[in-house]
Formats: C-alpha cells, structure tokens, sequence
C-alpha cells in the first residue's frame, strides 16, 4: 500500500509539473500582447552603488529591545504552558489547492518566464480581507531545511482597514510542507504582550518582510510605532481558549481573533536615524555569507530618481543569542554591507553568492512585473518575454523572495498564489 501511494504521488507530481509548464507556455503567449511602451517601462538600472560612509550607514543602524523575561512568563503562566511549530502543525485543518484546482485568474500571477515548478492557491474565503505578505520556510530556519523533522513553510497575511474597524492585524500560516502534493496549514496571530505581560494586542502591520532563522522569526513593523522589526521565539506559541473575535484577554480567558494560536513577540529593533533613517520594508536571509546574514531593502516611489537602499545586517554567533541580529555595545545592531540601486520602484530583495535579486511590480494592476538581478561590478539583467521581449516577465505582486538552499528553490506569493522556483532557472533566463 504505501508503494502504490508513494508511486501515485510521483504521478500526480509529474502531472502537476507538466500542467505548470503548460501554464507557463500560455503565459508566455499573453507576453506577446504586451505594447512596446510597457516593454521599455523599467529601465536597466545599471549596478549597485556601495555605501561606506559613516553618514551614509549610520541611518541603518537598529537598537535591540527586548521584552522583559517577567512579562513572557506573567503572560504563559496565564495562557499555559508554551509550544512549539510541531503542535501548530499537527493541528492543521486547512489545505491549500494544487495548480491544477487553482483559477485561472490565479494562475494569470504567476511568472511569464521562468515558470514556476509548483504552484498551490488560497482558498478565498479563507483569505478574505486580508494581504499576501511574506515567506520564509524551515530552509531559513536551520541548515539542514528542516525543523525538527519536518519541512515548513510560513506564509504571512495583514488584514486590511484600521485597527479601530477591525483591522491593522497580522497572521501566519504554518504551513506542513513534509508532502509537497498535499499541503495543509493551521494559523497563528501574532501578537504583542502589553501591560506587563497581563495582556497581548494584535500586531498592527502589513508583514512585508518575514525571516525564520534558528528559533527566531523577524518581522517587519510598518504601521506600528517606531519600532522597524519585531522578534518572536518559535517555542512560545500560545493557545488561545475562546474563539471570538477579540484580540487579547476576555472573560473566560483568551482570544486571538478566531484563530487557534497566538504568537507574542520577545523583543524588537527600533529605527535611530530619524527621518533620515530607510524602513526596513523587505527581508530575505542569505546563507552564502560569514556569519549568516538578514538582507533588507526600503520600498521607494517608481518616480523616485534618488534610488532604494539595500543593506545587510549579521546574525549572532553567541549561542546564548540564538536567532538575533549581532549587536556591537549598547544594543546597536550595525549594517555589514549597504548598496544604493537606481531600480527604485522595487520591492521583495534576495542576495546570495554576492548577487542581489529585486522585484519590481507592474505599473498596471493585472500585468507582470520585473524581476532585475544586480552587483557592484556588473550592469543588472533581467528576463526578457514575449516577441516583443519585454522585462515584464516576472509575477504581478510578488511579496517576497525566499531562497530555500537545500532545494535550490526560490518561494514566493502573489495575491491568492504561492509558488516556487529554482534559482538556477532564475540565473539561466537572464543570461
């Protein structure tokens, strides 16, 4: 019995496989419709400028903040005993659809070329009112791409409105990736502790950038006072015991907005230069550096001409701060290495092996985006499509760039869509 299961699962990915390159093949002939002027929309942006000065990198530095042992324990003697991702996952009771259930109009976000080798799709009305925001996997997590023994993927979702209508919240899917023709998830609130760890609220964020690294997940803090990342500890998962949709303590104990588990953050980087300082808008770990280190790019307007900063930070070797960013005297984590690039516009950024991967979105909802790769030394490229060969080759809305090195993949969302690819495909379509 389990040969033949084992075997029909091969099937069912092979066909999987030949339906995404069937996809890609149709994609690729809606390329040609693209006008010459949507080909030349993004200009080649050249190669990245380094920054070195100390008024140049001073404005990245980041000040460590973290939450008092005392409130993490007032708030899990009150909530239970903590847990970890294998009981998130042996909870799940969700499943995502495999490319061949998935739309139409959802397949339309995938990228034009390279073509994605799997792809799965939301269910939408699990997914309603909220925003496709970051992914990171269990190949961040630990070197080995696993956690424990299973594969993981996280995929992070905003609610959309304010925070007084209901809104301003932030959820992750731990997504159980140990069978990749059937994946299931089960969905965790991230949350803040207040008043001493007497109480949480909800993370009041669009979670652009996300890494897991060790036992730590990074997140980036827009919309939710100075602070530029919050950090959260993957063994203090939280139970919630009453299903409203509240956020926080409530008669009868605790609540985290319908969802089975909560997430509390245990510390924080703060933004210290002022205006001047660039949000940490999009992340990506890159293990191709010494130490490890966290890769992150500022959002810039497409009429910007002054360029996007993209720097990188390195991640501790004390093991008595596993999953933290290296910090120097006083708490101040200092950027490593920090670029300009004139490919303003851009959003999720990737680096590895010394090269840097920015997606741009498309200027027009519904089209596809660029997906430019850059370095110092050398002008950027980018895949061409279509017989008009336009740069527009790339997903629509892509929401991050998550290289998961022992597979070789590279994982990303666009709106209900979360796919993946090798990188190796990436390089070869851009010569």
């Amino acid at each position: 019995m389990k040969h033949r299961g084992r075997h029909r699962r091969r099937r069912r990915g092979q066909a999987l496989r030949a339906f995404l390159a069937g996809t890609a093949l149709a994609l690729t002939g809606a390329a040609t419709m693209i006008s010459a002027s949507q080909a030349t929309v993004a200009a080649n942006p050249g190669t990245l400028k380094p920054l070195t000065s100390a008024a140049e990198t001073a404005p990245l530095r980041l000040k460590e903040t973290q939450v008092p042992q005392r409130s993490l324990d007032r708030l899990s003697s009150s909530m239970g005993r903590p847990v970890g991702v294998s009981a998130v996952l042996d909870s799940a009771d969700r499943s995502l659809r495999d490319a061949i259930d998935c739309t139409a109009d959802e397949r339309r976000a995938l990228p034009v070329t390279p073509s994605a080798t799997a792809a799965y799709c939301w269910d939408a009305a699990d997914t309603r009112s909220w925003r496709a925001g970051a992914v990171t996997t269990s190949g961040d997590a630990d070197d080995d791409g696993l956690w424990g023994a299973n594969r993981v993927i996280l995929s992070a979702w905003s609610r959309t409105g304010t925070a007084e209508r209901g809104g301003g919240l932030a959820r992750v899917a731990f997504v159980d990736a140990n069978d990749l023709n059937r994946l299931t998830y089960s969905w965790v609130l991230l949350a803040v502790p207040v008043d001493g760890g007497r109480d949480f609220r909800g993370l009041v964020s669009q979670v652009s950038g996300m890494v897991w690294y060790e036992n730590k997940l990074l997140v980036t803090a827009s919309g939710d006072g100075g602070d530029a990342l919050y950090v959260y500890d993957m063994n203090r998962v939280q139970r919630a015991t009453v299903d409203s949709g509240a956020v926080g303590k409530v008669r009868g104990g605790w609540s985290a907005h319908g969802e089975q588990w909560v997430l509390p953050a245990v510390g924080s980087y703060r933004l210290t230069g002022g205006a001047a300082a660039p949000r940490p808008d999009y992340l990506s770990l890159d293990r191709s550096t010494v130490p490890d280190s966290l890769v992150a790019s500022e959002w810039t307007s497409k009429d910007d001409d002054t360029g996007a900063r993209l720097w990188r930070y390195d991640y501790s070797r004390d093991p008595g701060r596993s999953g933290l960013l290296a910090t120097g005297t006083g708490g101040y984590a200092r950027p490593a290495e920090a670029y300009v690039t004139k490919a303003s516009g851009s959003g999720p950024v990737l680096s590895y092996d010394s090269q840097w991967y920015l997606s741009r979105p498309a200027d027009t909802e519904g089209d596809h985006g660029t997906l430019w790769r850059q370095n110092s030394s050398t002008p950027a490229k980018t895949t061409r499509c279509g017989v008009d060969e336009t740069r527009s080759c790339w997903s629509g809305e892509s929401e991050s760039l998550s290289y998961w090195e022992q597979t070789g993949d590279v994982w990303s969302q666009s709106g209900r869509v979360l796919f993946a690819l090798p990188l190796a495909s990436i390089d070869r379509s851009q010569g």
